[in-house]
C-alpha cells in the first residue's frame, strides 16, 4: 500500500511539474513603443539629488509591454497619449496590437506602474481590462483634489465604477502561479510598482520608474521629483537582490540600452 501510495504521489508531482513547464512555456513578452524620443537630455539635477552624473546626458524612450499567458494578455504600462506634443507615439498602442491580432476586449488586466502621464496616456482605450495599480496611487488618482503629476483624467471609467479596478497594496500574482507578478516598489510614487515575468529560460525584471536609466539603477540615484527618498533606495535594493536570486535580466523601460535586450516589435520573448 505504501509503494502504491508512493508511486501515485509520484505520478501526481509529476503531471503537476509538467503542467507547470507548459504554462511556463506558453509566456511570451513584446515590446511596444509608447513614445517618440526627444534629443538627449542632461540628467545630473533632475535625476540625482546629489548632483551624481555631471555632465552626463541621456535620451529617453518610452516602452510599454504586453504579456501572453496561455490566452490572456496583461498590457503592462500605456505610454504617452497620442495628442502629447513632440513625444506622442507614432503608432497607438491598439494599433500595435493589432498588428498581434490583438483587440483591445481581449486585455485581461491593465497593469500600471505608475500614475505619471508617459505610463498611462491610452488606458482609456482598453475599458474592458481590470486595472491593476498600486493602492497609494489608485488614492492619489481618485483624491477630491489630485496633486500635480497625478494623470487622473484617462482613469475616469474605473473613478466612476464603470470599469473593474483592483488597487495593490503589496505584490500581485497576475495570474496566480507566479509567473507574472506585480513588485510593489514604492518611492518614485506612493504606488509604484515593478513587473516580474518569469519566462520558459529567463526571468525578466520590468522596472517602471523605480529607476530611470543604468547609471541611475546601479547608483541607487534619487531624482529630486521622487515621492519618497527612503522608499526609492529601498526598492532599488529589492530589486537588485530580486535580480540576483533569480539571475533576472532587467529592463528600464526608459533606457534604449535595456529596451534592446528584448527584440524589435513585433518578435516577442518567450
Amino acid at each position: 500500500m505504501n509503494r502504491i501510495s508512493t508511486m501515485l504521489a509520484a505520478g501526481a508531482a509529476a503531471l503537476v511539474f509538467a503542467a507547470s513547464a507548459q504554462a511556463a512555456a506558453d509566456i511570451s513578452i513584446t515590446r511596444l513603443d509608447c513614445g517618440t524620443p526627444q534629443e538627449p537630455v542632461a540628467v545630473n539635477q533632475r535625476f540625482s539629488d546629489t548632483f551624481a552624473y555631471g555632465d552626463m546626458k541621456r535620451q529617453f524612450v518610452y516602452s510599454c509591454y504586453v504579456i501572453k499567458h496561455g490566452d490572456e494578455y496583461l498590457l503592462w504600462d500605456t505610454g504617452h497619449a497620442m495628442t502629447t506634443p513632440k513625444v506622442a507615439p507614432k503608432v497607438s498602442i491598439v494599433d500595435q496590437l493589432a498588428k498581434l491580432n490583438i483587440k483591445p476586449e481581449q486585455i485581461k488586466y491593465v497593469g500600471i506602474s505608475h500614475y505619471h502621464a508617459d505610463h498611462t496616456g491610452q488606458v482609456g482605450s482598453f475599458p474592458h481590462a481590470t486595472l491593476l495599480i498600486g493602492k497609494g496611487d489608485w488614492d492619489a488618482i481618485t483624491s477630491p483634489h489630485p496633486a500635480e503629476g497625478v494623470n487622473y483624467k484617462p482613469f475616469e471609467a474605473w473613478a466612476k465604477g464603470e470599469s473593474k479596478v483592483e488597487p495593490v497594496a503589496t505584490d500581485k500574482d497576475v495570474f496566480g502561479d507566479g509567473s507574472v507578478i506585480m513588485l510593489a516598489t514604492p518611492g518614485h510614487t506612493p504606488g509604484h510598482h515593478s513587473l516580474l515575468v518569469k519566462l520558459a529560460k529567463s526571468n525578466l525584471i520590468i522596472t517602471g520608474d523605480a529607476a530611470h536609466f543604468r547609471e541611475n539603477y546601479e547608483s541607487d540615484g534619487v531624482p529630486w521629483f521622487n515621492y519618497n527618498r527612503a522608499e526609492t533606495i529601498a526598492s532599488l535594493e529589492r530589486l537588485k537582490k530580486i535580480e540576483a536570486n533569480l539571475h533576472a535580466t532587467v529592463i528600464i523601460q526608459h533606457d534604449a540600452r535595456d529596451v534592446d535586450k528584448l527584440p524589435a516589435f513585433p518578435a516577442a520573448a518567450q
